[in-house]
This record gives structure tokens, C-alpha cells and sequence, in this order.
């Protein structure tokens, strides 16, 4: 049987993990154009993107280091900062 939680065994796996997903949404995010025909479906994308870096973050912040911590934690305030900004465009 596969663990379905490979995040407990590896702090740097677990936080690369975090900080891809960050990058990801991070990335549509700048990508995302608000008077294009594909608006909407952009953004179902983003908050798909952010819903799971919020995920991988809170895994990484279950076994990280001071230092990932930290870095975990401003990913957290610049994807909210992200969703704050789409919200205010709807």
C-alpha cells in the first residue's frame, strides 16, 4: 500500500511541493487577463490553483523547518493577497 501522505516523510519534499503550488497559482494569476473571453474559466483555474497551494502549504507547515516556515507563511499572505484582488474585480 502507497502512503497517500508522502509530505510527513520529507520536510524539503513537502515544502517544494508548497512552493510550487504557490508558484503555479502565483504564475495564473499574472496570466489571468479580466476583459479576455476566457475570463471565467481563468479564474475557476486560479481559485482551483490556490485552493491547492493552500493545501500543500498546510501540509509543508505540519513538518517544517523555522526557516520553511516561514517562507510557507508568505506564500499564504500573497495567495491571499491574490484572492483579494480577483474578488475585488468581479
Amino acid at each position: 500500500m502507497t502512503d497517500k501522505f508522502p509530505y510527513h516523510k520529507d520536510k524539503q519534499q513537502a515544502f517544494q511541493a508548497a512552493q510550487q503550488g504557490y508558484e503555479n497559482a502565483q504564475g495564473l494569476f499574472e496570466t489571468i487577463v479580466s476583459d479576455s473571453a476566457s475570463y471565467g474559466h481563468q479564474l475557476k483555474h486560479l481559485k482551483d490553483e490556490v485552493n491547492e497551494a493552500y493545501q500543500q502549504i498546510e501540509n509543508a507547515l505540519e513538518v517544517a523547518s523555522e526557516h520553511q516556515r516561514a517562507q510557507l507563511e508568505r506564500f499564504q499572505q500573497d495567495l491571499q493577497s491574490m484572492v483579494t484582488e480577483v474578488n475585488q474585480t468581479e
